[in-house]
């Protein structure tokens, strides 16, 4: 019988040992009682040329329904590309490159009854492939996709994470002067994404905006009757953002107003002409975690991308995908 455990023994550790290089990793909880963290179930690995095993991204491309695989960095430089303006500085590209590969890793450990892990739009990540890149870029292409595959390859395997976690690495494109507390937007407090200055994004493009809307067409979109527009009760958050106000006897949340309307930001104000009502906005986005251009005004002024990503992300460290594997 000990001889027979022996050789049962060394038959596994033969099988352990040459593992196929396409393998899959059992997914049952985010940690296992160890404290290691599985990635779900139908996340594939290759082997790379050196040996290494390299994580696959499934991506639903909307647009054609179809499912891209992408190795794990290329699919970060293609969001980074999608989601950030290629001239920003490199320590700012950088800060972007984590919090994709943040997102995306998130995604992957807590699993999905879909076949693909992310879709290519704001409802996850924006992601274009090469093609696409090439063609909105034309002569460009080369010196911009260098400069973020640069970004992408000097951060390679780090992520963000909170308690050993990798975090919700949310990100927008430009704040009000301030990011915002999670729950004030999405209702749920996270300890790292807290309210914190960002007076760099005053310098952004897209700082300031107004939408002029007809009586008729706002009524519309908010679901009101009636023909008058009585605005009252503005609360606002810490950041200055609309929380909720009444208006026409009914309450609504800020971002319920941004949302129905297409505002860029529930940090507005209201102002009722005779024909026309006109929703001033600061700021572009949710306002919640990483504000892209704050981002870039923070490299700017000499801040390295780890000082970008603890800044807007509070308490959080920065860890190599392995080390939590």
């Amino acid at each position: 019988m000990k001889r027979q455990g022996l050789i049962l023994g060394i038959i596994l550790l033969a099988v352990i040992t040459v593992i196929p290089s396409l393998i899959v990793i059992p997914f049952a909880e985010a940690a296992t009682e160890d404290g290691h963290i599985n990635i779900e179930q139908s996340t594939e690995y290759v082997s790379t040329s050196g040996g290494e095993e390299e994580i696959m991204v499934n991506v639903l491309r909307e647009s054609t329904d179809t499912i891209e695989t992408v190795p794990l960095e290329d699919y970060v430089a293609l969001v980074v590309a999608s989601e950030i303006p290629a001239d920003f500085e490199m320590e700012a590209l950088k800060a972007q490159a984590l919090a994709a590969r943040t997102y995306v890793i998130q995604r992957l450990i807590h699993g999905s009854d879909e076949e693909y892990h992310v879709t290519d739009t704001v409802d996850h990540q924006v992601f274009q492939s090469e093609s696409e890149l090439r063609e909105a870029w034309g002569v460009n292409y080369s010196g911009n996709m260098g400069k973020i595959n640069q970004a992408v390859q000097e951060t390679s395997g780090e992520i963000i994470t909170y308690d050993g976690n990798p975090i919700t690495a949310a990100f927008f494109s430009t704040s009000n002067g301030y990011t915002e507390n999670a729950e004030d937007y999405w209702q749920n407090e996270i300890p790292y994404l807290r309210s914190v200055s960002s007076p760099w994004d005053e310098q952004s493009p897209v700082y300031r905006d107004q939408e002029i809307f007809a009586y008729s067409e706002v009524l519309q979109q908010l679901g009101l009757s009636g023909h008058t527009f009585d605005v009252s009760n503005i609360v606002r958050t810490d950041s200055n953002r609309v929380k909720e106000l009444v208006i026409n006897g009914e309450t609504f949340s800020g971002r319920e107003v941004r949302e129905k309307l297409g505002l860029r930001s529930n940090d507005f104000s209201i102002e009722a002409e005779a024909d026309h009502i006109i929703f001033k906005t600061n700021g572009y986005g949710h306002g919640v975690g990483m504000s892209q251009y704050g981002a870039n005004g923070m490299a700017q002024s000499g801040n390295s991308y780890q000082e970008i990503v603890q800044h807007y992300y509070q308490d959080v460290q920065i860890e190599s995908i392995e080390s939590i594997l």
